[in-house]
């Protein structure tokens, strides 16, 4: 498979590879098709990423407001996939099985959107404290907005857990604060308003008035699963895992069989020292040209 210049996609590769060792049975449907979609559009993009990227001037000045559905599954580069799809597997195991997969399809939408219209009110509010109109200019792509978004929710619902973020024991209450800061610090070519209007879009959901509004626009259709609901079994669940070359593969039984034994975090920072001795550089920039990526 290749892409952009006809280099191989390596990430893409790695991914796919990834997903086959989870095994496709062991993916609930609404995750697999997140999957799905934003490979098919990194290998065969609706628009080139200047016009699908959502900035306040691409967005809100020039009323391009297709941008908010396009933005967020297209993807700068192989590795920017790789990264954020293998956050969404984890991520989406966890909680469209806790959620339900109609009423988690529908939190995956209206984040998608809202996260879009949360970074342009961000970037707006620069433009105006700094005093610098190049924030109008900011452009952005990428699923991380959401995927920060579903790490508050999943903390919500699974609290009391401790994250390992870069060697640091942090409560997972506070994990993505630190993350946001840390993944800037460690690639500044990534959007910050971004992440942070994912995790304030997830603060909306679990503190403040959006699942209200999300129910009440739902009405009285009846697939969509009351997210309150306890589920004790899945309280247990052990995070996202790490695939080392040499371990054996077995026939999947379930997701459970590969999670490794390692935090989320803690692939995380596997995966940012591996791609570092990789690219011989002190940072992962996942952008082309001027374009930030969530």
């Amino acid at each position: 498979m290749q892409r952009r210049q006809g280099r191989v996609n390596a990430g893409l590769l790695l991914l796919l590879y990834q997903i086959s060792q989870v095994g496709l049975q062991n993916i609930p449907s609404v995750t697999l098709a997140v999957l799905v979609l934003n490979i098919f559009l990194f290998l065969n993009p609706v628009r080139p990423l200047h016009e699908v990227c959502i900035s306040v001037n691409e967005g809100f000045y020039k009323q391009n407001w297709q941008r908010l559905l396009l933005s967020p599954v297209h993807h700068a580069d192989d590795w920017h996939l790789y990264y954020n799809m293998i956050s969404m597997l984890w991520k989406g195991i966890m909680l469209e099985r806790k959620l339900k997969s109609v009423w988690f399809a529908y939190i995956i939408a209206v984040f998608s959107v809202l996260i879009g219209v949360v970074y342009m009110a961000l970037e707006f509010m620069l433009v105006k404290i700094l005093n610098d109109p190049s924030y109008e200019m900011n452009c952005a792509v990428g699923f991380s907005g959401v995927l920060f978004a579903l790490k508050v929710l999943n903390n919500h619902y699974n609290p009391g857990r401790v994250s390992s973020v870069l060697g640091l024991q942090i409560s997972s209450k506070y994990a993505c604060w630190v993350e946001l800061v840390a993944i800037h610090l460690i690639s500044p070519g990534t959007s910050f308003a971004g992440h942070l209007a994912g995790i304030l879009v997830g603060l909306m959901y679990t503190m403040g008035p959006l699942k209200k509004i999300m129910k009440a626009c739902a009405g009285a259709v009846t697939s969509f699963t009351d997210p309150d609901r306890p589920r004790d079994y899945y309280s247990g669940y052990s995070d996202y895992y790490y695939r080392y070359p040499e371990y054996q593969y077995t026939t999947p039984r379930n997701y459970y069989d590969y999670t490794g034994g390692l935090t989320e975090e803690e692939q995380l920072e596997r995966a940012v020292l591996n791609s570092l001795n990789e690219r011989g550089k002190a940072s992962i920039v996942f952008h082309i040209s001027n374009y930030d990526s969530y």
